[in-house]
């Protein structure tokens, strides 16, 4: 098989640790490389080398995506839940590649480390003094075969998400435009039956539909699921949700949501500005934005990262809002760089406050970008 001249280069300049450029050269090809295993364990290996661990995950969980069950993607995985301190999870990993690879050096030292350092903070200890890569994966070798586009059914993906949780998989590659469309499960059918169910008159909803828009609207989400859209699909599953639609038609629609994948910066399709969310917030619960700003009243722990991100003040011009962003993780945010962040949208409504926080899947500091791209 002949080798990928592009991946073979990244590759050669990241053996020789320039990962900056390397970086670089691959971010340019993210089109090209749809669904390529090769692009993105090396892509998430150069991000991994660099110490930029958010970028990492997302690139290694697209790689996951590709191939379950690839001991090296499995141990960059295992390396950034042990920077994050969550050590049963690294752990779990650790032993999955035992037993897919018995005679794997990373992963027995890993484990042995971790058994000689028990617990997040004696373990965050070890990383403080600059331990952590002895841990990583390998980078490729040189000379990278040309891809091979690995395309898993909607049943691998779902098991793939239930695996990993919603809030683990950072981002996925939706189909570009002119690329096959989703085969629709059957269980995303409506029946004649469900859409013919009383409508509900009890209870609590915030928006009145007539049965017509109930149609039009899940139709309407269904097509979006078919273009690969996730993002608009799901609103107008909330809508229906958060409405008098029949409760067949409700279940139908929870079940579509399930189906739904987390994007990344290169590939969400939908972008919801910050206007149109806080106007109604319950239709974009848990659709994806990205939004940039400033990052202000930072707070990092060692499980978790706070900010109140200034929402279009990264020109100094013009604030849309503040809103309150939440990551499960430490990751380092320079408050004086413009900030751009992908997550997920979580209403709030209670008897003392209202509006929006997000909840964080990723995240670019323009500090870094600059470093990267320059």
């Amino acid at each position: 098989m002949k080798l990928d001249p592009i991946l073979t280069k990244a590759a050669h300049l990241a053996k020789r640790k320039n990962y900056d450029a390397a970086i670089k050269s691959l971010e340019i090809e993210a089109s090209r490389y749809y669904g390529s295993f090769n692009y993105h364990y090396l892509l998430g290996t150069c991000y991994l080398y660099s110490k930029i661990f958010g970028m990492a995950l997302t690139y290694y969980r697209l790689a996951y995506e590709q191939k379950m069950r690839e001991p090296n993607t499995l141990l960059g995985l295992a390396a950034l839940y042990l920077n994050h301190g969550d050590t049963d999870k690294a752990v779990d990993l650790y032993l999955e590649v035992i037993s897919l690879d018995e005679h794997n050096k990373i992963a027995h030292k890993a484990l042995k480390i971790i058994r000689k350092h028990p617990g997040p903070e004696n373990i965050s200890n070890w990383i403080a003094i600059g331990k952590l890569h002895t841990l990583f994966p390998p980078l490729p070798k040189a000379g990278v075969q040309r891809r091979s586009i690995v395309i898993g059914s909607l049943s691998v993906l779902a098991l793939i998400i239930a695996g990993l949780g919603v809030a683990l998989v950072t981002g996925y590659i939706s189909l570009p435009q002119g690329r096959e469309q989703r085969v629709v499960p059957e269980n995303l059918v409506l029946s004649r039956d469900e859409l013919d169910a009383p409508m509900q008159s009890e209870g609590s909803f915030r928006y009145v539909l007539t049965r017509t828009q109930v149609e039009d609207n899940y139709n309407e989400g269904l097509n979006f699921f078919m273009e690969n859209r996730d993002d608009a699909a799901r609103t107008r599953m909330n809508l229906i949700l958060e409405s008098n639609a029949p409760e067949p038609v409700k279940n139908r629609a929870r079940i579509l949501n399930s189906y739904l994948v987390v994007p990344g910066f290169n590939t969400l399709e939908d972008r919801f500005t910050y206007a149109e969310v806080i106007q109604n917030p319950f239709i974009f619960r848990e659709t994806h934005v990205i939004w940039r700003g400033m990052a202000t009243n930072l707070l990092v722990e060692e499980n978790h990262t706070s900010f109140d991100l200034l929402v279009g003040y990264d020109t100094f011009r013009i604030m849309e809002g503040i809103v309150h962003v939440i990551f499960d993780f430490a990751i380092p945010v320079n408050t004086e760089h413009p900030v751009e962040i992908l997550g997920q949208v979580i209403p709030i409504s209670s008897e003392r406050e209202s509006g929006i926080r997000i909840q964080g899947v990723s995240l670019n500091q323009t500090g870094m970008l600059e470093r990267v791209r320059n």
